[in-house]
């Protein structure tokens, strides 16, 4: 079985892509998404009271939803496995299902199973799961960029609680490029780096809410900048505009994201 990640994997080193480097080990650290995981919303008090039921996060790329995954996996008592739909067959989902059988029988631990890439399971894949998620066997984590009202097997968006991730807004896009550039050791804190407003504007605006494709950027932009003769590394506009040349295009989850929406909102309030 694949694992994506475990925790004595968590900490980062410098050899990391800053978007890895910077991604957030807490809710409190946790930049965007208030109507999901704001104090006080649903899932918030979920993850912290470790009563988590089986989730579908669903959302454009760089919005967080693998990031949620690995603050529950550090913050809950549970079992935590974690899978890629691509690279896992039935194999491998009934060993998760196996080791989840013999923690509960032994040590009455619960086990959560991520799935990153949900919506790509087949049909087998998913009838294999099924059954362990009714039953309790397992809680699952999803996690798609697709819609999971038309990609993800009814059975199981079903027994889910669908948490719609959106877009990140440019304050919350400035607010991550500011702590890529502050933060000492994860970040660019021991550099000068001299970010123009106009070129960090162009970072927020081309990233088009999505976080790790603003800090690709911004590493981008910085590691091949050489520094002046007092060791400062200017980004102007025009290296932003070389670091990050295309907008990057949101999908939509089909002609349902107006329904996503309105779940969404009953879902998490």
């Amino acid at each position: 079985m694949t694992e994506l990640f475990s925790r004595d994997r968590q900490s980062t080193t410098n050899s990391s892509p800053l978007a890895d480097r910077m991604r957030p080990r807490t809710l409190d650290e946790f930049v965007g998404q208030d109507h999901a995981i704001a104090p006080g919303r649903l899932l918030r008090r979920a993850i912290e009271a470790d009563q988590l039921s089986s989730v579908i996060f669903a959302g454009p790329p760089g919005t967080g939803k693998t990031t949620l995954a690995r603050i529950i996996a550090n913050t809950t008592r549970a079992h935590f496995i974690a899978i890629n739909a691509v690279l896992a067959g039935v194999k491998e989902i009934r060993a998760a299902i196996e080791t989840a059988q013999d923690r509960a029988n032994k040590n009455k631990q619960r086990t959560i199973l991520f799935v990153d890439e949900v919506y790509r399971f087949n049909k087998s894949q998913q009838d294999a799961l099924l059954p362990w998620v009714e039953n309790g066997t397992v809680i699952l984590i999803g996690a798609t960029t697709e819609n999971p009202f038309f990609e993800v097997n009814k059975a199981l968006v079903s027994r889910s609680r669908i948490f719609q991730l959106k877009p990140l807004g440019d304050r919350d896009l400035y607010r991550i490029a500011e702590q890529a550039l502050s933060d000492p050791e994860r970040g660019y804190g021991k550099l000068k780096v001299k970010l123009e407003q106009d070129a960090l504007a162009h970072l927020v605006n081309v990233a088009n809410g999505d976080a790790r494709s603003l800090l690709n950027a911004l590493e981008l932009a910085v590691e091949t900048t050489p520094p002046d003769r007092q060791g400062a590394i200017y980004i102007t506009l025009a290296v932003a505009e070389e670091s990050i040349q295309q907008r990057a295009v949101l999908r939509q989850f089909s002609i349902a994201f107006s329904y996503m929406s309105f779940v969404d909102r009953v879902l998490t309030t």
